[in-house]
């Protein structure tokens, strides 16, 4: 589990997407609508397919730095290496070292006035996924027994991906001259959702004996042709009862596709302009992705409720003449890791159930200001934050807006967060026929020469075209 969910926060920090914040004060920009349902684009519009709003991003507090250093000799080795002091590796790390990714492939959008204000119609797929490591299991890798009894408690060790498509319906009008609304109804069916959560892990070193307890569980849906078995019905480990209910990963399979359940979210927005108070300044809230989805099509496994423990080697064969009386100490070895494998590894409890999760809603509040002396330069402000247990987070970026012409805006901008700071920045053009734009939340300044990123690996790149028309509002 431990080992898996490693893998996974590699593989994940690869490829990603989600609504780009740099745009968030720019008004050409056709897809802010994403962030906050308030914001009306300029003009009516159709999003080229797939390409309409396209990127790719992942949001880390944890790099390669983090785990590679240098010995004194020059060369590259790992965290555990004596060579590198306990104060130094842990004080790179949070309480959550976590990965976070999410893919919005807008398939196809479009947005045009009617109804009393403006409408929006998007459909598209979402991916959205993380892994989060504690603290305190790299200070037991690193440290081990520290004491005559030492106890480490893991919580929160978790891997958690889940997919789904999704329509939207959105409708923006103004309520009054200084205050604009916006809201949209999302109706989204599940493809595909795992969650394995480790929730607390306790182990306790001590002289006499070592012992964990790990309580957990986790849940698998995806549609009616996914077969998760377990080891007996695989045909492994018939000699050994106490694994037959675990489940066989080599054996999961998912022979055709299928919907895995259904749900319901909500985006709410608003804006208010505040010039009879303060002269050129602009307030903006939203609050998306307030939902859930209901799996109809879930396999649920829990942890063992067993304690493992291990009270040291006993009778050693140090000759072969000594067996089968005596073990030798490889097969002794190979006992103690089976068992603390079976401590943590998952057995199933039931087959195919419901489930209902949450879908990570986010919260963001802006402030524009107009520059009194360039009327076509304004600063900004938006704090944002996303609900999602151990993997939420939260921002604040600080913006410089230029508008020059009608058809050009951009943006640079500067955000600290959960993942530590970063650099934005947007382009925008949106000539009345087309817009396209091309923008970042995060960068990569430092990378190994394989482009692994040396620092938090953060990095995100967004564009889109798309074909407009009509009068600019």
């Amino acid at each position: 589990m431990l080992a898996g969910a490693v893998a996974a926060g590699a593989l994940l920090g690869v490829n990603a997407q989600e609504a780009n914040r740099s745009g968030y004060f720019l008004d050409g920009y056709t897809f802010r609508h994403a962030i906050n349902p308030a914001f009306a684009p300029e003009r009516n519009y159709v999003s080229i397919p797939v390409l309409g709003n396209f990127g790719v991003s992942a949001m880390s507090n944890v790099g390669v730095s983090t785990f590679i250093y240098k010995t004194p000799s020059g060369q590259l080795t790992t965290f555990l290496n004596q060579s590198v002091s306990a104060d130094e590796f842990l004080g790179k790390l949070g309480t959550n070292n976590k990965v976070n990714a999410n893919l919005n492939l807008n398939i196809i959008s479009a947005g045009f006035r009617a109804f009393g204000g403006y409408n929006t119609i998007n459909i598209g797929t979402r991916v959205n996924a993380g892994v989060n490591l504690p603290k305190d299991l790299f200070s037991f890798m690193k440290l081990g027994q520290t004491g005559p009894n030492t106890q480490y408690d893991f919580k929160n060790v978790r891997l958690k991906v889940q997919g789904y498509a999704e329509v939207a319906l959105g409708h923006q009008r103004k309520i009054t001259n200084e205050l604009s609304a916006g809201a949209k109804v999302k109706f989204l069916l599940g493809l595909a959702h795992v969650d394995a959560h480790i929730k607390t892990m306790d182990v306790t070193l001590g002289h006499d004996k070592w012992a964990v307890r790990a309580q957990g569980e986790m849940n698998i849906g995806a549609g009616s042709g996914l077969n998760v078995p377990t080891n007996k019905e695989s045909g492994k480990d018939l000699d050994d009862p106490s694994k037959w209910n675990q489940i066989d990963y080599d054996g999961i399979e998912y022979n055709n596709f299928g919907l895995a359940g259904f749900g319901m979210a909500f985006d709410l927005g608003a804006t208010y302009d505040m010039s009879r108070f303060v002269d050129g300044l602009t307030l903006s809230a939203a609050l998306t992705d307030l939902g859930w989805i209901g799996w109809n099509n879930n396999i649920k496994a829990r942890t063992p409720e067993t304690t493992w423990e291990f009270d040291g080697f006993k009778d050693v064969a140090l000759m072969e003449d000594q067996e089968p009386e005596y073990k030798n100490l490889e097969d002794q070895l190979d006992d103690m890791w089976d068992g603390l494998e079976d401590c943590t590894n998952f057995e199933r409890v039931d087959g195919k159930g419901s489930n209902t999760t949450a879908l990570a809603a986010t919260l963001s509040i802006g402030a524009e200001y107009k520059m009194p002396f360039y009327k076509n330069l304004t600063g900004g402000f938006l704090f944002t934050q996303r609900f999602a247990g151990c993997f939420s987070w939260t921002e604040g970026r600080f913006y410089a807006n230029v508008k020059p012409t009608k058809w050009f805006d951009a943006s640079i901008n500067y955000g600290a967060s959960t993942y530590g700071s970063s650099f934005g920045w947007m382009i925008n053009f949106h000539p009345c026929g087309f817009n396209f734009f091309i923008g970042s939340d995060h960068q990569l300044f430092k990378v190994t020469p394989q482009f692994v990123p040396v620092g938090h690996a953060s990095a995100q790149l967004t564009l889109g075209m798309n074909i407009t028309f009509g009068a600019r509002k």
